[in-house]
């Protein structure tokens, strides 16, 4: 299906994350990665998904004016939003230990923006979904993080594995949006931008 969409542009995706790089392998589009260091600072007024569209528009800004005129660049970002905070990626066991232990029993919302910038036009969408933690112990707690490392998650887990099998109550929301990425809705801006 992409084959003629596709036909002549090049599809960029800046990120490391391999749940975002397979998403697209998933969806058959073609792409390559490249990457640059940027730091993930927002101004402390923003709230929720104002935090990820910055940060994903952010992370598009050193790209823009190297992309040629048939590339079409992917950004994104993710945070977990408790308690009127936003909770990024653990630094260390010791960060990771805090952010489950913070979210355990609780209701929290994972937020994912993409930005998807071709021939200077610029698309910035986000979706919110809703997750319940049950109740996590300290074993259960210090299990995952030894086995899973989840230090390039948002929150310290990751849905799919071991944690969200034993904790997760319920979700109100897309699914892949907690994976990282609200695949539906960047599917149909990708067919829209590429239509115009």
């Amino acid at each position: 299906m992409w084959k003629e969409k596709l036909k002549g542009r090049k599809v960029i995706l800046a990120s490391a994350s391999p749940r975002r790089q397979n998403f697209l392998k998933e969806l058959n589009i073609p792409f390559e990665v490249r990457l640059k260091e940027i730091e993930e600072i927002f101004p402390t007024n923003l709230k929720g998904a104002e935090i990820t569209d910055y940060l994903a528009a952010l992370k598009a800004q050193p790209f823009l004016d190297e992309l040629a005129s048939n590339e079409l660049l992917i950004t994104s970002d993710t945070i977990v939003w408790l308690d009127n905070k936003a909770i990024g990626k653990p630094k260390n066991k010791q960060e990771a230990m805090g952010m489950l232990q913070q979210l355990s029993g609780k209701m929290h919302e994972v937020i994912t923006s993409f930005c998807i910038s071709y021939q200077g036009k610029k698309i910035i969408k986000n979706q919110t979904t809703k997750v319940y933690f049950g109740h996590l112990t300290h074993k259960e707690i210090q299990y995952y993080i030894d086995h899973y490392q989840p230090y390039d998650k948002a929150g310290s887990y990751g849905i799919q594995e071991w944690i969200g099998y034993i904790g997760i109550e319920k979700i109100e929301g897309s699914f892949y949006n907690v994976m990282g990425f609200p695949v539906k809705i960047f599917y149909e801006s990708l067919l829209g931008i590429l239509a115009d």
